[in-house]
C-alpha cells in the first residue's frame, strides 16, 4: 500500500529529499507527473502523491521517508493496498532508465515475503486490488505480535488494569501560542532547541532548555515514584502468596495428623486381642 503522512506532520521537511521518486510536496504546492500539474494534495503539512510512490521499493528495503520522520508520521496508507509486483512496475514507468528485477531492495523482503519476478521498465502497470478489511488471521497475529514484543513493565502493569508507555513514547502536549491549538509530539522528539509547528496555523514553537528540564523532570520523578510504589506492591503481594503456601502447607499437615491419630483410636474388625490368664 502506498505510504501516506499524517496530521501528526510537523513540517520539517525531512522526508522530501530522501524520496527517490519526488513524490513529496510541502503543503500547498502543486504536483507534477507526465509533464502535468496537479493541485495539491494538502494545504498545510506534507504530502505524499500515491501515483509516484513505491514504497522505495526498486530502492531501499524500507521507506525512506519513514525512516527519517521525527513524529513518525509516515505510514501505510490501509485505502491503497499494493503488491510488490505493482510497485516494481510503478518504478519502472517513473525511472524508464533503470530495470527493476526480482532481486530489486524492498521491503517485501525484508517482511519476509517472496521475491517477485523481474519487471521491465515501462511496463503496463497491473491493476490494483481494491481495498477491503484485513482479514481476521492478520489482526490476530499483529495483535499476538504487539503482546509478544511489549514492554515487560509495561505488560506487568497492564496485567492489573493500568497501561504505561515507556517513557520515550510519552506523548508530551503543546499549545500554540498563536491560535491556542493543541498538538503532542512524543518525548523522545521533546529536546532542546527543536522546532514544532503547529498544524493549525504553522506557528513555531521552540523548545528552550527550561521548558525541557522541567518536563524531564516531572517525567523522571514520576517514573521513579511508580516504579518504586509498583514494586512494593509486587513484593507485598509475593509475601502475602508466600504466608498463605505456609499456612495451607501446616493446614494440610494437620488433617494428615489427625487422619492418623483417628486410624489409631479406632479398633479394626478382627484385630487381635489379648486374653486374660485363667489364674489371673
Amino acid at each position: 500500500m502506498a505510504t501516506m503522512i499524517t496530521s501528526e506532520c510537523i513540517n520539517c521537511g525531512a522526508c522530501e529529499p530522501e524520496c527517490p521518486n519526488t513524490a513529496i510536496y510541502q503543503g500547498g504546492v502543486e504536483w507534477d507527473f507526465n509533464g502535468a500539474k496537479h493541485a495539491a494534495l494538502s494545504n498545510d503539512i506534507f504530502f505524499i502523491v500515491p501515483e509516484k510512490c513505491t514504497e522505495c521499493v526498486g530502492f531501499f528495503d524500507k521507506e525512506a521517508c519513514a525512516a527519517v520522520c521525527p513524529v513518525d508520521c509516515c505510514i501505510p496508507n490501509p485505502d491503497i493496498p499494493e503488491t510488490e509486483a505493482q510497485l516494481l512496475v510503478r518504478a519502472g514507468q517513473l525511472h524508464p532508465d533503470k530495470t527493476f528485477g526480482g532481486d530489486s531492495p524492498s521491503r517485501f523482503k525484508a517482511d519476509g515475503a517472496a521475491a517477485s519476478a523481474p519487471v521491465a521498465a515501462g511496463a503496463p502497470a497491473a491493476p490494483t486490488p481494491a481495498a477491503g478489511p484485513a482479514p481476521a488471521q492478520a489482526v490476530a497475529a499483529a495483535t499476538a505480535t504487539s503482546a509478544a514484543t511489549a514492554d515487560p513493565a509495561a505488560t506487568s502493569v497492564a496485567a492489573i488494569g493500568v497501561a504505561l508507555p515507556p517513557i520515550d513514547e510519552w506523548e508530551v502536549p503543546i499549545e500554540c501560542f498563536r491560535c491556542q491549538g493543541a498538538f503532542a509530539v512524543a518525548y523522545r522528539h521533546f529536546r532542546s532547541g527543536v522546532v514544532f509547528y503547529c498544524p493549525y496555523c504553522q506557528g513555531s514553537t521552540v523548545i528552550n532548555t527550561s521548558m525541557h528540564n522541567a518536563i524531564a523532570k516531572e517525567l523522571r520523578d514520576f517514573y521513579g515514584k511508580w516504579t518504586a510504589e509498583f514494586d512494593a506492591f509486587q513484593d507485598k503481594r509475593h509475601r502475602e502468596l508466600v504466608e498463605f503456601e505456609e499456612r495451607q502447607k501446616q493446614r494440610l499437615e494437620r488433617v494428615n495428623e489427625s487422619l492418623r491419630q483417628r486410624s489409631v483410636e479406632f479398633r479394626p474388625a478382627g484385630k487381635p486381642r489379648k486374653r486374660a490368664g485363667i489364674f489371673g
